[in-house]
């Protein structure tokens, strides 16, 4: 009987800590886990903010750059973590792609995470070599439709959105592109100033600079609408590639069994990032679009992320494109 009543004892003492502790949260700095390297565009967005969330919640929001295959290391790093309320995770795109492209992963995407929210979303850009032959999108459809097999697109490596958008073009048009990865988006973009390489799909936070400087071909935005930045662009869609459109969007997960109070709580802060002036203006200056409110809660991340695993499965699916 004493046992009885210690264990029972002890288990109230658990209860009551871990309910101190999640009223208390947080109590210490929080860890946001970016699957990309530092400077990128994810990790730009996350220690943006990242900055802002520190400011509500009242301790540090510290950035952790773990890098490798496509973002998958990072996400079962997080999936294995202790659901304490002081590790989350943002990804982009990848987190959908990634159960197509990858034959084994070491985490459920859909199962073996919490949902916080969704956060900014990025147009992407189709852009050309400076001295490329085409000067216009019809102009291009019909060049690429013509030279094909002498044309070469880059993209930032194996899963990223960079490559989802050569792989939709090449979709639409009809045609196989030599495909010519990059270890990020910064090489990719080099060699395309460089001449190196011909076209090039990628977000508007790499590309913008070098739209607005003239040094680069410029055909459309991937929106289904023109995006402030780039007011007088016209969109993909609009110029006659119906239904083109993708934009790299980005999700803030936890580690399965992370309390609720916890997550709604991390919600909140993104929430008030989301409203912060210097969140809105650094966005904007990247050509980030905030999303609206109702992308802003649990349930809306998590049918999104399915919805865009059974969108972009089958497309990799039917290209054969796969990583061990």
């Amino acid at each position: 009987m004493k046992f009885r009543r210690w264990f029972l004892a002890g288990l109230a003492g658990l209860f009551a800590a871990g309910a101190f502790a999640q009223s208390d949260w947080p109590a210490r700095p929080i860890t946001l886990v970016v699957p990309f390297a530092a400077g990128g565009p994810t990790d730009v967005v996350a220690r943006t903010l990242g900055a802002s969330m520190t400011k509500s919640l009242g301790q540090t929001v510290v950035v952790e750059n773990k890098l490798g295959a496509g973002g998958t290391i990072a996400a079962g790093y997080v999936a294995r973590a202790t659901p304490d309320g002081y590790t989350f995770f943002i990804h982009h795109n990848g987190m959908a792609t990634s159960t197509a492209l990858y034959r084994k992963l070491s985490y459920n995407a859909l199962a073996d995470f919490e949902y916080v929210s969704q956060a900014v979303e990025v147009p992407m850009t189709l852009l050309a070599r400076k001295d490329f032959p085409a000067s216009n999108l019809s102009e291009l459809v019909a060049y690429v439709k013509a030279n094909q097999a002498k044309i070469n697109l880059a993209n930032a490596g194996l899963g990223a959105v960079s490559q989802l958008c050569g792989l939709l073009l090449e979709r639409e048009l009809g045609v196989k592109l030599t495909a010519v990865p990059f270890q990020g988006t910064a090489p990719a973009m080099n060699a395309l100033l460089a001449g190196q390489v011909d076209v090039l799909c990628d977000q508007t936070t790499q590309t913008i600079p070098q739209i607005k400087a003239g040094n680069v071909k410029f055909y459309g935005v991937t929106t289904k609408n023109r995006i402030k930045a780039l007011p007088d662009a016209p969109t993909l869609d609009e110029q006659g590639l119906k239904g083109f459109e993708l934009v790299v969007w980005h999700g803030i997960y936890a580690p399965k069994g992370t309390p609720k109070p916890v997550l709604d709580k991390m919600n909140q802060a993104v929430r008030a990032a989301l409203k912060d002036p210097a969140v809105i203006q650094r966005m904007a200056d990247l050509g980030a679009e905030i999303v609206p409110d109702s992308k802003l809660t649990p349930e809306s991340l998590q049918v999104w992320l399915k919805s865009e695993i059974d969108k972009w499965g089958p497309i990799i699916k039917s290209t054969g494109t796969f990583a061990d």
